[in-house]
């Protein structure tokens, strides 16, 4: 019986000497290439290098040493095809069966690098694999005769299975379908990076499986978490937190994780976010956290029960106290201290994240939604649009009025539309989400506003104005006449409604003080 070839080229080594010594074992004989083949040869390993099975030596550094027919065509052939079994017997090459390739480390190469905006490094070129690729390809299609390993921890599977025999059609197709996955990973991840074009013909959406989750937004919803390709370090990414406490997360936390976290990090000054439903129900910047904590529950305490919470600065003792009032199903933060995290940590259930990458978008961010049998793609809305202010009333809002204002208008932004908050000072006291209509949101806030019965901690927000801020345009008079029965004295808002005169006119009336951002920000 003719000896079985196993091919190994391989950047990552990791085991790869324990498995090349099973393979020996079993009868095996080892191809490699230069670095793979030095490390198994330094470990007294046979090892038969791949020029030598080529007749032809690694040129270009490195770049051409696997692309042969004498390496091809012993993957390719199809054992049980005669006209194959002839043409390599006519050229003498011998028949690989098993083929174990991992590829040049792209990704954390890019990473080094920082945003894509800039011309490709020599490093970045030379770290595009491309006989690794070829070879897993090549394996993959013709798996009913080759076995594929694409990632060290597959080797004990491998082992176990050719040891008790069980090496079979169905375990090939697995490891095959998992090399192309790994192939179609890194292609995507390549084009991604250096593609010139916004929206380009073809998009491959390659993601990695970070985690399988309990269950979907219901439980009869099965669900995972997937890690989308890294092209820059300084996007904030979820997928990098680190759950210290706590139960497993839900795909319903994750969420409300992402809107809380992209909310809060607008802020400054110390700043508490409370999400549910992935809509704020309060949220507040203050002196100090424990205050930005207190005044964003405050806001509407009923709907924080079972929230998540997010904020901008390190946890204390005073703020965890606070917290654990409260049935809350998440935290999320940059740091805890220790006392904070003991006082955190004796809520069983309470899902403790931390957050380093505390930082906003500094590229544009690719946006994707899935619809029926397609999927939506979108610059991400990370813009806040408070550099072309325009007052349209005849009254200019107040030094007080417009820090309310401007804070007002970026909590409106992640609201969804259509989207009323009300505001005192820098806190949010009253918020109204996802109605058909703008003016039904504004009542739901001014509910939630009548709805607190104590007094507002011990920020001095009870005397600043209200202000009310809205994510797109008036199209009627009704919100700014609404409004004025509130108490609201000045108003942030697009503009650009064919009606805007009806608003203004209504503002002057009332005394209201209104400006325009000339930026909508619908959230569906």
């Amino acid at each position: 019986m003719a000896k079985k070839t196993a091919l190994i080229s391989v950047f990552d080594k990791t085991g790869v000497v324990e498995f090349a010594k099973e393979l020996t074992g079993l009868g095996y004989e080892i191809i490699s290439t230069g670095g793979t083949s030095k490390t198994l040869t330094e470990n007294n390993i046979s090892v038969t290098e791949i020029s030598k099975v080529t007749g032809f030596p690694e040129i270009l550094g490195g770049r051409v040493k696997t692309l042969q027919p004498q390496i091809f065509g012993g993957i390719l052939a199809r054992r049980n095809n005669p006209s194959d079994v002839k043409q390599i017997k006519d050229h003498k090459i011998n028949t690989v069966d098993i083929v174990v390739v991992n590829l040049y480390p792209f990704e954390e190469t890019i990473l080094k690098h920082g945003t894509p905006d800039h011309l490709l490094t020599e490093e970045i070129i030379e770290n595009i694999d491309i006989g690794g690729v070829s070879l897993l390809r090549a394996a993959g299609k013709n798996f009913q005769d080759v076995l594929i390993i694409c990632e060290p921890g597959d080797y004990a599977s491998v082992l176990e299975h050719i040891k008790s025999k069980k090496v079979d059609l169905k375990f090939n197709r697995s490891l095959a379908a998992k090399a192309f996955r790994q192939t179609a990973y890194y292609d995507a991840m390549i084009s991604n990076y250096i593609s010139l074009e916004k929206f380009p013909e073809k998009i491959g959406l390659g993601i990695k499986k970070s985690a399988e989750l309990r269950y979907g937004e219901n439980p009869h919803q099965k669900a995972a978490i997937y890690k989308l390709p890294v092209i820059t370090p300084d996007l904030p990414n979820l997928t990098d937190a680190k759950q210290i406490h706590g139960k497993e997360l839900s795909y319903n936390n994750y969420l409300d994780l992402d809107a809380a976290w992209m909310l809060v990090q607008k802020f400054e000054k110390p700043a508490c976010v409370i999400i549910k439903h992935n809509n704020p129900c309060g949220a507040c910047e203050a002196p100090t956290l424990v205050e930005a904590y207190k005044n964003a529950l405050l806001c509407d305490p009923v709907s924080a029960f079972g929230g998540i919470i997010a904020v901008n600065k390190e946890v204390d003792e005073k703020t965890a106290v606070e917290i654990v009032k409260v049935f809350t199903e998440c935290i999320i933060a940059p740091r805890y201290t220790e006392d904070a995290l003991l006082i955190l940590n004796a809520k069983k259930n309470l899902r403790i994240l931390v957050q380093a990458n505390a930082k906003n978008p500094s590229v544009v961010v690719k946006e994707f939604r899935a619809i029926t049998g397609g999927m939506l793609v979108q610059d991400k809305d990370t813009l806040i649009g408070l550099d072309n202010l325009k007052t349209a009333t005849k009254r200019e809002p107040s030094k007080e009025e417009m820090e309310s204002l401007k804070f007002a208008w970026k909590i409106a932004k992640d609201v969804k539309s259509n989207a009323i908050i009300l505001v005192r000072g820098t806190q949010t006291v009253g918020v109204g989400a996802g109605q058909m209509s703008r003016i039904d949101s504004a009542k739901i806030a001014a509910i939630k506003m009548n709805d607190i019965k104590e007094p507002l901690s011990a920020l001095p927000a009870s005397k600043q104005p209200l202000v009310l801020a809205s994510d797109a345009y008036f199209p009627y008079r009704d919100v700014v006449d609404e409004a004025a029965k509130m108490g609201v004295t000045a108003i942030i808002q697009p503009g650009g409604s064919m009606r805007d005169d009806q608003s203004i006119t209504a503002a002057n009336e009332h005394n209201i003080a209104m400006i325009f951002t000339g930026m909508r920000h619908f959230k569906h």
